[in-house]
C-alpha cells in the first residue's frame, strides 16, 4: 500500500550536553553550595520532590508519506535494463509530476494461487494447472521467494514463503481437487498474506477462470477492489476463454458441434464391436432440451466472460500480466514469460505532494522514462478510505 514513516524528536538535553565536562572551580562551588543547603535539613523532615510526569506534548512526530510501486524496464530488444535510477524516470500522479525518492532492485515475493476446484469446469484441470504453476517456479530467479495458496470448496496456504525450489515443486503435487470455487475467500487470503509479510516487490499470480461459487458479485467486487490499495502487482493466467469456447455450443438447444466424449477412447475401445461403432460415430446434430441445463450453461458462459474482463482490469490497474490462453498448451508455454515479467521489477518509491492521510479517492499513476533507449512499464491505480 502506502507506508507513513513516523520520526520522533524528544525534548530535553542533547547527547553533547550531557558529556559536557564541567571545570574544577565550578565543581567545587556547587559543592560548598550542596553542604549549604543539607545541613539545615538535617535537624528537620524533608520530602521528597516528585516527579513532574511527561506531557504528552514532550514528543513531537512527522509523518511522512510514501508510495511505493513495481517498474518493469526494457531495452528497445526487450531485454531487462540493470542499471535504472532515480534520473531516468518521473512519475505522475493524478497529473501531478513527481521524482522516485529511491529506485531498488531487490528478489521476488511470488504468491501462486491455484485453482483446483469447479463443478462445471471443462478444460480446467488439477493436471494443468499444476504443470502451469511448475512453470512459473522453474522460471524464476534463485533468490525469489515462492509461496503457495490452492482454493476448492475452500481456500489455504499450501506452503509458506521459501527459496528453496524443490520444496515448492513438492507443495505443488500436494494441491488437492474440490468441486466448488473460493475464489473470493482465495483473493481475501492471498491479500492478507502478502501484506502482513512485510515484504517488498510482492507479486501475485492466478492461475484461474475467476469465477465463485459464492455467487456474491458485491463480495467479488470488494476482494478485487481491495487489492488496488496495497502494492501487490497481479498477474494472470486465465482460463476463461478457453472454457467460455469449450461450453458456447452446449448454450444452444440445436448444435452441429460434436457434444462431448460420453466416454474415453480407451474405454470404448473394450466395447463390443456393434456397440463400439454406435458409440464412437461422429454426431452431426446435438439437440439439448433440457431447459434448466440450459439456463446453467447460458449462465456459466456469462459468468467466464464478466470474469475475464474484471481480471483484466486487475492485471492492468496493478500493473500486472494478463494472458488468455488458447490453449492449454499455451498456457504452460506462457507461465515463464510471466515469471521473466516478474524478474523485470524494480521497486519504486516516492513522496505524494498531496496528502494521502485522511483524503482517500483514488489516484492514477504512472511512470515513464526520461533515458533515450529505457522503455518502463508501469501503470498503477490505488484506492484509498479516508479516515
Amino acid at each position: 500500500m502506502y507506508e507513513l514513516v513516523h520520526k520522533a524528536y524528544f525534548r530535553g538535553f542533547s547527547a553533547s550536553d550531557r558529556n559536557m565536562r564541567l571545570p574544577a572551580s565550578f565543581l567545587g562551588g556547587l559543592f560548598v553550595l550542596i553542604l549549604a543547603q543539607v545541613a539545615p535539613a538535617q535537624s528537620g523532615r524533608m520530602s521528597p520532590t516528585p516527579t513532574p510526569p511527561q506531557r504528552e506534548d514532550d514528543t513531537v512526530r512527522v509523518v511522512t508519506e510514501e508510495i511505493k510501486l513495481n517498474v518493469l524496464a526494457f531495452d528497445e530488444e526487450g531485454k531487462f535494463v540493470q542499471d535504472v535510477n532515480g534520473r531516468d524516470l518521473v512519475i505522475t500522479d493524478n497529473d501531478v509530476l513527481h521524482q522516485p525518492s529511491s529506485v531498488r532492485r531487490t528478489p521476488a515475493n511470488v504468491l501462486i494461487v491455484m485453482d483446483t476446484g469447479g463443478e462445471m469446469r471443462s478444460v480446467k484441470s488439477l493436471d494443468r494447472t499444476r504443470k502451469t504453476a511448475r512453470e512459473i517456479v522453474n522460471a524464476l530467479r534463485p533468490e525469489d521467494q515462492v509461496a503457495l495458496i490452492q482454493y476448492a470448496d475452500t481456500a489455504e496456504i499450501v506452503t509458506e514463503w521459501t527459496t528453496d525450489k524443490k520444496q515448492a515443486l513438492t507443495a505443488i503435487g500436494r494441491t488437492k481437487f474440490g468441486r466448488r470455487d473460493a475464489f473470493v475467500p482465495a483473493l481475501n487470503l492471498a491479500r492478507g498474506f502478502m501484506m502482513k509479510s512485510g515484504l517488498d516487490n510482492k507479486h501475485l499470480v492466478l492461475i484461474t477462470d475467476g469465477t465463485d461459487s459464492g455467487g456474491d458479485p458485491s463480495a467479488k467486487h470488494d476482494a478485487l477492489r481491495a487489492l488496488l490499495s496495497t502494492d501487490i502487482s497481479v498477474h494472470v493466467l486465465s482460463y476463461t476463454k478457453m472454457e467460455a469456447d469449450d461450453i458456447a455450443p452446449r448454450t444452444k438447444m440445436i448444435s452441429n458441434t460434436q457434444p462431448p466424449k460420453a466416454m474415453p477412447d480407451e474405454v470404448a475401445a473394450q466395447l463390443p464391436p456393434g456397440v463400439r461403432d454406435v458409440a464412437t460415430a461422429p454426431k452431426n446434430k446435438t439437440i439439448n432440451m433440457d431447459r434448466s441445463l440450459l439456463k446453467k450453461l447460458r449462465a456459466r458462459k456469462a459468468d467466464l466472460e464478466n470474469s475475464e474482463e474484471q481480471l483484466n482490469t486487475l492485471a492492468d490497474n496493478t500493473n500486472g500480466e494478463f494472458i488468455v490462453p488458447q490453449s492449454t498448451d499455451e498456457m504452460v508455454e506462457k507461465a515463464s514469460l510471466v515469471a521473466r515479467m516478474i524478474d523485470s521489477s524494480y521497486v519504486v518509491t516516492y513522496t505524494p505532494k498531496s496528502p494521502v492521510s485522511g483524503n482517500g479517492g483514488e489516484r492514477n499513476i504512472t511512470v515513464t522514462s526520461k533515458r533515450p533507449g529505457l522503455v518502463v512499464e508501469a501503470k498503477r491505480k490505488l484506492i484509498f478510505a479516508g479516515n
